[in-house]
């Protein structure tokens, strides 16, 4: 029994093709098979439809002949062994995507649309200090990469060199490349490779970069790191890995590594300082100098403090923004030395304070 395609897509034999369009738009979301496996075969159907319908040559043929007319040029189905399956090829051993279908039909662009060329994206692993971590740094890295090429600026051609439009693409930067899909055949613009994209080519190459006008070179890189960076932090300078002519540079990824302090431990915005101090001082109280990150400063200790207690200093943690304006705060863990071993006074004296309920 011949299909009918005007009543599997819904409109009648004089639809024009922006209504045929629509209606296969409207009925190809309905019935994607990525909303519900169980729509191939119907997805394969409405597809079918459209592609003859569209095609004012196929159009003409089914209008004249009907199914058997049509089935030339796609019923086999949308792999090689005419099951359902998306992606690949159709019956004909014709080249299916669905990006380029979906890209014209729903007005995408699909991969007919040029793309900018990109250079290469470029990750270094970095090992900072402690310090370095919490308060920030200006850093030199060394990266080594394709650049531009310095000596004709990634013109390819030596200085003062004319240029004349790429023969190959006539100037435009593309060239066209024709596949044929289960829908017909497709036109897809991809970058020239003879003028890099640019359209021009020069009269006399660069002799440096042999006319790719990049070339691979050591490039020193200067890296402003944030205050309060973590381990396994990531930072992006944009435009700094890898160049290609005739389209924009990646991205570099700086990932950090920090070493751990012998004392001090990040806590969020604030930092924790173990800190021992004498029987003495935590009985009677003391102000004991201690060496922070950012500077020495003087500590009191309060009288009676007990083992495992905090002392708090505030605006003396991790920044909170570069600018420093407001920071966490220094927190000081107390553990009191207990003496192993007294002189014959000093037991004396504890046993005089025992004698006290002390």
């Amino acid at each position: 029994m011949a299909k009918d395609y005007y009543k599997t897509l819904g409109v009648d034999k004089g639809a024009s093709k922006d209504e045929i369009k629509k209606a296969f738009r409207k009925l190809a979301h309905e019935h994607h098979p990525d909303k519900n496996p169980k729509n191939a075969d119907k997805f394969k159907e409405i597809s079918e439809a459209y592609s003859t319908l569209s095609d004012d040559n196929k159009r003409a043929q089914y209008d004249q002949f009907g199914d058997a007319g049509a089935s030339g040029f796609g019923g086999g189905g949308f792999n090689g062994q005419g099951q359902g399956g998306f992606g690949g090829f159709g019956g004909d051993g014709v080249e299916f995507d669905l990006g380029d279908i979906f890209g014209s039909v729903f007005g995408g662009g699909g991969r007919s649309a040029k793309k900018q060329r990109r250079g290469r994206d470029i990750e270094i692993d970095i090992e900072l200090d402690f310090k370095s971590s919490i308060f920030g740094k200006e850093e030199q890295i060394q990266v080594s990469k394709d650049s531009t090429c310095k000596h004709c600026d990634g013109t390819r051609g030596e200085p003062n060199s004319k240029f004349d439009d790429c023969v190959t693409c006539h100037g435009t930067g593309t060239v066209h490349e024709i596949k044929r899909t289960f829908f017909g055949q497709m036109q897809n613009a991809v970058t020239c490779d003879k003028c890099f994209g640019t359209g021009k080519v020069p009269y006399e190459k660069c002799h440096v970069c042999r006319g790719t006008g990049t070339t691979h070179s050591t490039e020193t890189i200067n890296i402003a790191i944030p205050a309060g960076i973590n381990p396994g932090d990531a930072l992006k300078v944009q435009g700094k890995g890898e160049s290609v002519t005739g389209g924009i540079s990646g991205d570099l990824f700086v990932k950090f590594h920090i070493k751990k302090h012998p004392k001090i431990v990040k806590d969020g915005y604030n930092l924790i300082y173990p800190l021992e101090i004498k029987l003495t001082d935590a009985m009677l109280g003391a102000d004991v100098r201690v060496e922070a990150l950012d500077g020495e400063l003087t500590l009191t200790i309060p009288s009676g403090i007990t083992h495992g207690e905090m002392l708090r200093v505030r605006g003396r943690g991790v920044p909170m923004d570069n600018r420093g304006s407001q920071r966490g705060d220094l927190l000081f863990k107390i553990s009191i030395n207990i003496p192993k071993k007294l002189s014959r006074e000093s037991k004396k004296l504890l046993e005089d304070l025992r004698r006290e309920g002390l």
